[in-house]
């Protein structure tokens, strides 16, 4: 791949690691972070799913599990406890089947929107299912790994998401798909895929993306077939909420708003978001993703208020396709504040525009 920057790539002195135990668990090789440092009343917890980047594996993820749960630790909360959980993508790791379907266009996929788009709608239905099956598998009737020495039960009731990269794609995905998982962190991905790969064929300069029409005949082509299209309305956040057309831009007609609020009352109310993105990032530029987060930080915070969701949008000035230091405390510090207001009355802070 043309792209050799590891977004991952770990600077000194991210905090002490903490317990790994890996399980099969429905078929899935899954890592397990923090399990036995659950505090041993506990009988809340926390989970952070963890998603890795295009070309990484689930152990790429074990910097970012640590720092964040040593700084949980240190807290010292005796009763809620925080695990961090990650697992490959399809066609990665554990589970590669084909190096040439991982890569882009410019590597000779020709089938690469196709495929990275599949791995990012199955990175959420196999986080979906794992939901269902997870607390079984730890703590079972007080028998499994992380179960209480007292015999006490333990139950998973909070679930957050942090994804880099490809990552970042399938968080955003996932907090519009499962009502169980409530916050996210999305570290340099994007939710409108449609925009992302027509702005990548024009600077692959493939034959479909002709700039007479603007790009749009691209859409459709053998390159971004129908079928694409019609799975990008269904999964992918831009176009759940405005498929192929325009997204609204502020202020939102009241037409758009009585169409609107009924998806975002099932799909996102309540919901609290994190959006770290590199100012120069070029793999996945913050333009691809400014016109959905425009219209998102204007709804929650005029119209659509009464829906409670929480969006932060940072963008980090001269920052490429990296997770660095600033990103990093920021995820700590949102995660940290995610976990704390599960066990309070307060309500949803402002969104930060």
């Amino acid at each position: 791949m043309a792209e050799t920057n590891n977004p991952l790539a770990q600077p000194p002195g991210s905090g002490p690691e903490v317990s790994r135990e890996t399980l099969t668990i429905a078929g899935l090789k899954v890592d397990i972070y923090g399990l036995f440092e659950l505090p041993p009343a506990a009988s809340k917890v926390s989970c952070l799913w963890l998603h890795h980047p295009r070309l990484r594996v689930k152990e790429d993820m074990a910097a970012i599990a640590s720092q964040i749960l040593s700084a949980y630790h240190q807290q010292g909360s005796s009763s809620r406890g925080l695990i961090a959980v990650a697992f490959d993508q399809r066609n990665h790791g554990s589970r590669l089947v084909d190096d040439l379907a991982n890569e882009a266009w410019r590597d000779g996929n020709k089938t690469h929107a196709q495929d990275m788009f599949g791995t990012i709608t199955g990175a959420v239905t196999d986080t979906i299912h794992l939901l269902d099956v997870l607390e079984g598998y730890l703590f079972g009737a007080g028998e499994g790994p992380g179960a209480r020495s007292d015999d006490g039960k333990r139950h998973i009731d909070h679930n957050l998401v942090l994804g880099v990269s490809l990552g970042g794609h399938s968080a955003w995905q996932l907090l519009f798909a499962e009502p169980r998982v409530t916050a996210g962190i999305m570290v340099i991905g994007c939710p409108d895929y449609m925009y992302l790969l027509g702005d990548r064929a024009r600077l692959s300069k493939l034959k479909t993306f002709t700039a007479q029409d603007n790009g749009a005949s691209f859409f459709g082509s053998t390159d971004f077939p129908v079928a694409l299209i019609n799975a990008c309305k269904k999964y992918d956040p831009k176009g759940i909420l405005f498929g192929t057309g325009s997204i609204s831009s502020p202020p939102v007609s009241a037409a758009d708003q009585e169409r609107l609020r009924p998806l975002l009352d099932t799909r996102i109310a309540r919901k609290r978001f994190q959006v770290l993105s590199g100012g120069a990032d070029k793999l996945v530029p913050y333009r691809a993703s400014e016109s959905f987060l425009n219209f998102f930080k204007e709804s929650a915070a005029t119209w659509y208020k009464d829906g409670g969701y929480y969006v932060e949008d940072n963008v980090y000035p001269g920052v490429g396709h990296a997770f660095n230091t600033a990103m990093r405390n920021d995820a700590v510090r949102f995660v940290l504040d995610s976990v704390a207001l599960v066990d309070s009355d307060k309500e949803v802070t402002p969104s930060k525009i």
